[in-house]
């Protein structure tokens, strides 16, 4: 099985991008995060024709995150924990799988930027949130994978220049601490599951020529149960992405299971 997540940074601008990739890459699952569209404006049409179904939890104008399967999945929107929180930053859906199902989620994690303001706080508690819901979900033997743009630089080799980062909410010790928390649980970093390198990214801004100079930052990240990460084959970064005419600044990161 391939599972896929992408950043895609306005499905309706990217919608050429996306259905090149589906028809190239052909993930069973794909997870996308800052579609920047509400459930109507969603380009449902275009993607069922590609041969995927649609599950969306969108937003008008920001954040938004969607699964796209090959096949039907039964899925639920909204992260448990603070019923006030109305942004769309997490759906989650149930895979068939031969004779059990994993259960997959595209999350968009705050950035958390200024951190002087209350969006800090309010990733922190994001982060608390998942925590307690993947605890959950491990405790009734799920077959997991989170997936999704996480607005976390986990290590020092996860960027290009870690000092540039060293103020940022997405590289402060608050966050990666409680990133770490997350992996204790029993999850997996896809990754670094197979490769220890530095030089691995999945974003570059479009200031200052981040692209050109190579100057990235790895932040969207699978996070797989014990039971999926002793499935996993392979981790690809489909990099290529980033070069296209008006790319996402995220790049699509996959995972191939057994």
């Amino acid at each position: 099985m391939r599972i896929a997540t992408w950043n895609v940074n306005s499905v309706r601008q990217r919608l050429d991008h996306l259905l090149g990739y589906l028809g190239a890459v052909a993930p069973d699952v794909l997870c996308l995060q800052e579609l920047k569209c509400t459930d109507d404006s969603f380009p449902r049409q275009e993607i069922e024709a590609a041969g995927y179904h649609c599950n969306v939890h969108g937003q008008k104008g920001f954040n938004g995150v969607a699964i796209l399967s090959r096949r039907p999945v039964e899925a639920t929107a909204g992260l448990p924990g603070e019923p006030e929180d109305t942004q769309a930053r997490f759906i989650e859906a149930r895979v068939p799988d031969g004779g059990g199902e994993i259960l997959v989620a595209s999350i968009y994690l705050p950035n958390g930027n200024p951190v002087g303001t209350d969006k800090y706080p309010y990733k922190l508690r994001f982060m608390d949130r998942l925590a307690a819901h993947a605890r959950q979900r491990l405790a009734e033997g799920a077959t997991l994978v989170l997936a999704g743009d996480y607005n976390v630089i986990p290590d020092r080799r996860d960027a290009a220049d870690p000092e540039a980062w060293v103020h940022d909410a997405l590289f402060l010790p608050e966050t990666r601490e409680r990133y770490r928390t997350l992996v204790s649980l029993g999850l997996t970093d896809a990754l670094r599951a197979t490769t220890d390198h530095a030089g691995v990214y999945s974003f570059w801004d479009y200031q200052a020529g981040a692209w050109q100079r190579n100057k990235g930052i790895r932040i969207d990240h699978l996070l797989l149960s014990s039971r999926a990460a002793d499935r996993l084959v392979d981790v690809t970064i489909d990099k290529d992405m980033r070069a296209a005419e008006k790319p996402s600044d995220h790049v699509p990161v996959r995972i191939d299971l057994r």
